[in-house]
């Protein structure tokens, strides 16, 4: 089974056929994307089951109905276990981005948390589960595929918001705050946190 994020509400890839409730389910093969994604942003429809019987075939099928975004992004922590948000759209996330040419995610994720936040000295510790959300860009629908990592850094110094990306402010939250930014966050970052 694996999950697509269409803002909070869900598209489960499955190989079962569940009674509908307040989802509704399609097959994976005649499914009408653009519908679907219509339909979760404008109804009160909580989710969508896309059903196909083979389960290694789920998620490369459904990836091929979008352009893909390949991105790489970090759960961060300092040395007093907190962990490194910024603020963007009005949301608490997790810093990440898309990848370069000839880098690898790895390399891309800690970029792009260094990038977003002045944080330095980043070390990968494992990798986090991937996540998948669909978004709109000039006009156009795409899945944006997010490889995490979980980091460690000593860093002490000064976070620096990358505002030229619409990042308003970088902090590092304690368990406590953490729990209260994801009340105001999206989905896949609180499978994550």
């Amino acid at each position: 089974m694996h999950t697509i994020y269409v803002g909070d509400k869900p598209i489960i890839l499955t190989t079962k056929t569940d009674k509908e409730g307040d989802f509704k389910s399609y097959l994976l093969k005649s499914a009408n994307i653009g519908k679907i994604i219509k339909a979760l942003n404008t109804t009160d429809l909580k989710s969508v089951h896309l059903i196909h019987k083979n389960p290694d075939k789920l998620l490369p099928k459904f990836l091929k109905l979008l352009p893909n975004v390949i991105a790489g992004g970090g759960k961060a922590y300092n040395a007093k276990n907190e962990i490194l948000f910024i603020y963007r759209n009005d949301k608490w996330d997790l810093p990440k981005g898309k990848a370069e040419r000839k880098e690898s995610i790895e390399q891309t994720a800690i970029r792009e948390v260094e990038e977003e936040t002045g944080v330095t000295g980043l070390k990968i510790v494992k990798p986090l589960p991937i996540t998948y959300h669909i978004f709109k860009r000039n006009g156009k629908h795409k899945i944006k595929v997010t490889y995490w990592f979980e980091m460690k850094t000593d860093f002490e110094g000064k976070l620096y918001p990358q505002e030229n990306e619409g990042i308003t402010k970088v902090e590092w939250l304690d368990a406590k705050a953490s729990q209260k930014a994801l009340e105001n966050s999206y989905a896949n970052i609180r499978v994550l946190v």
